[in-house]
């Protein structure tokens, strides 16, 4: 196939779209689901995807009873019959989140044996059902959520911290529900699909400690509220463990996953003609680091044909990182990783673009990501946006929408963190 710039951007959206079909609550779920119970059913959940999981739940068991109540973002409510569904903030948590928390940890308590809660759990679960410890304040949350998504932590560790802080989060969930079966159906969003960090594992053992979040604090210098850090230091209950006896009857079905998003995509890559390389579904670290790296190894594709031919297309997923200090940005780490990117190959002929987090949202404006193309430097400057400047100052989202390769697809309703594809034509 000849490569122009045409078929390279629909070669790009293709991969993208086939990774978030992968990914897609109404086409996958039924599949996984588990043993109806005897008694009741009770559904709970919360995440960026966790409205149209319980759709999908009502349309794969349409002659089950059940009952029970999902959180979800603004704007990601679809409708249910059954499962009520609840919408509030996210990143940042809100009074609607907290209320439904609330009325979350209260659905599951007093059931029985022969009683099931079923949990429907995704990425933003854990900003989403921000009930926190006693003795603290939903705005003693809010101040540490913001000062964890400014300082550069992983979201690893943003979820040991906020694990700590919270009376449903880290296996309280599940330990509530005792004596009721658990079964978690799970949608990962995150760095090696470790359940305890997707939403902050509210159904799972924590295996992380007080000592371990005041350790993240530090490592970061986080100004905490007085109140939060008296409870991190008292330490006065610590979250249920891998040997907890109310967990014992719990299970966990991940149901999809970053690297299943991927292999999507390479499947549709080589019916495209393209010969794909998964670099790994876990990369972290600096976005515009990372976005360099991947310049490089691009650069080697073009050049020697290593670590393979052209034409060809390098997948990755994970979730970057961007430390904002005191700049006022303005796009996701999607973005600046695309920036960095495209900054680091030049105007390098022949390649292309993809970057997007798989829940529609980079960051907090409008798009999913973006795309970018051998021409975007050159484009970006005659509309009169510096690119260097912008990536200095976090502002990628102003180069991709001069040059017009925002990538807006609204919420997807899934959320298996982000999507990159670097096309060497």
């Amino acid at each position: 196939m000849n490569w122009d710039d045409t078929k390279a951007r629909e070669a790009l959206r293709r991969m993208f779209d086939a990774a978030l079909r992968s990914a897609a609550p109404r086409a996958i779920l039924a599949d996984h689901l588990p043993e109806r119970p005897k008694g009741r059913l009770v559904v709970v959940g919360a995440g960026k995807s966790a409205a149209v999981m319980a759709a999908a739940l009502e349309s794969a068991w349409p002659e089950v009873p059940m009952s029970g109540l999902v959180v979800t973002r603004y704007g990601h409510a679809v409708p249910t019959a059954r499962i009520e569904v609840v919408e509030a903030s996210h990143p940042v948590p809100d009074l609607a989140g907290e209320a439904a928390a609330a009325r979350i940890l209260a659905l599951v308590q007093d059931l029985a044996a022969d009683d099931l809660v079923l949990a429907l759990i995704s990425g933003g679960g854990s900003a989403l059902m921000p009930l926190a410890a006693p003795g603290l304040t939903l705005a003693d949350k809010q101040a540490v959520n913001r000062a964890l998504l400014a300082c550069g932590a992983t979201i690893n560790e943003m979820n040991v911290v906020r694990r700590h802080l919270s009376a449903i989060k880290g296996g309280r969930l599940a330990a509530a529900a005792y004596p009721a079966r658990m079964a978690t159906l799970a949608i990962s969003d995150v760095p090696g699909d470790d359940p305890a960090a997707i939403a902050s594992g509210p159904t799972v053992p924590d295996p992380s400690s007080f000592a371990d979040a005041r350790a993240i604090v530090a490592r970061y210098g986080i100004a905490l509220p007085d109140a939060v850090r008296a409870h991190l230091d008292a330490a006065a209950e610590e979250t249920p463990k891998p040997d907890d006896p109310r967990l014992a009857h719990a299970e966990y079905r991940m149901i999809a996953t970053p690297l299943m998003a991927l292999e999507a995509a390479a499947a549709e890559a080589r019916a495209l003609g393209l010969t794909p390389l998964i670099l790994g579904d876990a990369l972290e670290g600096e976005a515009r680091d990372a976005g360099t790296l991947l310049a490089g190894i691009a650069r080697s594709v073009a050049a020697h044909g290593q670590p393979l031919p052209r034409p060809a297309v390098l997948l990755s997923g994970g979730e970057t990182t961007v430390t904002l200090g005191d700049a006022n940005g303005a796009g996701g780490r999607n973005g600046e990783c695309l920036l960095g990117l495209t900054v680091a190959l030049a105007g390098h002929p022949g390649i292309w673009a993809l970057m997007a987090d798989t829940d529609g949202i980079d960051g907090s404006e409008e798009n999913a990501g973006a795309l970018s193309a051998p021409d975007t430097l050159a484009r970006s400057r005659a509309a009169g946006i510096d690119p260097l400047a912008a990536l200095a100052a976090h502002r990628s989202h102003d180069v991709f929408k001069a040059v017009g390769d925002l990538l807006v697809t609204g919420p997807t309703l899934t959320n298996v963190n982000d999507f990159r594809a670097v096309l060497v034509a």
